[in-house]
C-alpha cells in the first residue's frame, strides 16, 4: 500500500468514525451502550428514532462538506489558486439570494435546488465574462472579481433581509449563516455529489495538466475552453446543491484541499476522493459541536466552521509561504 492509498484508508476510517461521534453525541442521554442496542436492532423506539435523526443529519453534513470540498478543489486548479472557493468567489452567495427571493416569493421549497443551481450558475458567469479581457481570464482578476460578486450578492441578502417580516428572518438569518438543523437525508444529494465526483474525475489528467499552466496544458492536446466550462457547471451545480441542503457554510472549500496538498495529495485522481472523505469528516465534526456545545440551544455550523477555519488557514498559508521568505 502506497502513502496516498493509506491516506485514502486513513480518511475513510475517520469518516466512518465521525458519523459514529455524530450518533452518539446529543443533548439527550445516549452513549456507547445504547448506539450498540441500536445496531442491534434492540433499541428502545425513542433510541431508534433519536440515532436515526443524527444519522439522517450527518449523512446530510457529510454531502454536504464533500461537495463544498471538490468545488474548492476544481475552482483552485481552475484560478490556480488556492484561495478560490464556493464562498469566496460568490457561488455560494449568489445561490442564497436566489433561493431567499423564492421564499420571500412564496415559491415551494421543492423548487430550492434549482433555484440555488440558477443563482450559483448565474454568479459564476458573472465572475467568469466580467474577468475576461484580452482573449483570456487572468487569475488575479478573477479572485477580485469574485470577492466583489461575493460582496454585492452579501448586499442583496442583506436587503432581502430588511423587507422581510420578522417572523422570517430568524429562520432565514441561521440558513445563510450554514444550518443542517432541518436537514434529514436526501437522495438527491448523494446522487449529485456521485455524478459531480465521477465527472471530476473523468478529467483527472486535464487537470493535473492544468496545474502546470494553460499553454502547457494546451501543448498536451487538453481543450482548455471545454475543461473551463464544465468546471464551472460542476462547480455551480455542487455549490448550490450544499446552499440548498445546509445554506452557505464558508471555509470547507478552502481549507480542506489545501490540507490535502500539505499532505502531499495532488494528483487529482487521488485529491478529489480524498477531498470528499475530508470535507464530509470535517463538516459532521463542526456540525456536532455545533449542536452539543449549548446543547439544547443550537449554534449555526457555518460559524464554528468560520472560527475554525480561518485560524487553520492562516496556519496553513504561514507553513506554505513563510518559510520561502
Amino acid at each position: 500500500m502506497n502513502r496516498h492509498t493509506s491516506h485514502l484508508v486513513i480518511l475513510l476510517l475517520l469518516a466512518f468514525t465521525s458519523v459514529v461521534i455524530a450518533m452518539i453525541t446529543g443533548s439527550a442521554d445516549t452513549g456507547t451502550g445504547e448506539f450498540l442496542r441500536y445496531l442491534n436492532g434492540q433499541a428502545s423506539t425513542l433510541e431508534q428514532t433519536i440515532f436515526q435523526l443524527r444519522l439522517d443529519r450527518a449523512l446530510d453534513a457529510f454531502i454536504v462538506g464533500g461537495l463544498l470540498s471538490v468545488a474548492g478543489a476544481l475552482l483552485q486548479v481552475l484560478l490556480r489558486n488556492p484561495l478560490a472557493e464556493p464562498y469566496i468567489l460568490g457561488l455560494s452567495g449568489g445561490a442564497g439570494v436566489f433561493t431567499l427571493s423564492a421564499l420571500l416569493l412564496g415559491i415551494s421549497s421543492m423548487w430550492t435546488p434549482l433555484t440555488a443551481f440558477t443563482g450559483a450558475l448565474l454568479s459564476t458567469l458573472l465572475v467568469f465574462s466580467i474577468s475576461y479581457s484580452g482573449g483570456n481570464w487572468r487569475t488575479e482578476r478573477l479572485l477580485l472579481t469574485g470577492v466583489m460578486i461575493a460582496a454585492g450578492w452579501s448586499a442583496v441578502i442583506s436587503f432581502l433581509l430588511t423587507i422581510s417580516n420578522q417572523q422570517q428572518v430568524k429562520g432565514m438569518l441561521f440558513w445563510l449563516m450554514g444550518d443542517l438543523s432541518q436537514a434529514g437525508y436526501t437522495t438527491a444529494g448523494t446522487i449529485v455529489l456521485l455524478v459531480t465526483l465521477i465527472l471530476s474525475w473523468s478529467i483527472a489528467r486535464p487537470l493535473n495538466l492544468l496545474v502546470r499552466g494553460e499553454q502547457q496544458a494546451a501543448a498536451l492536446g487538453i481543450r482548455i475552453l471545454q475543461i473551463r466550462l464544465l468546471i464551472f457547471v460542476l462547480a455551480a451545480a455542487m455549490a448550490a446543491t450544499a446552499v440548498s441542503m445546509a445554506g452557505s457554510i464558508g471555509f470547507v472549500g478552502l481549507n480542506m484541499p489545501h490540507s490535502l496538498r500539505l499532505l502531499g495529495i495532488r494528483d487529482y485522481r487521488m485529491l478529489l476522493p480524498a477531498a470528499i472523505r475530508a470535507g464530509g469528516t470535517f463538516l459532521v465534526l463542526t456540525d456536532t459541536l455545533a449542536r452539543t456545545i449549548l446543547a439544547p440551544q443550537q449554534i449555526p455550523v457555518g460559524v464554528i466552521t468560520a472560527l475554525i477555519g480561518v485560524p487553520v488557514f492562516l496556519v496553513l498559508l504561514q507553513r506554505q509561504y513563510g518559510r520561502k521568505e
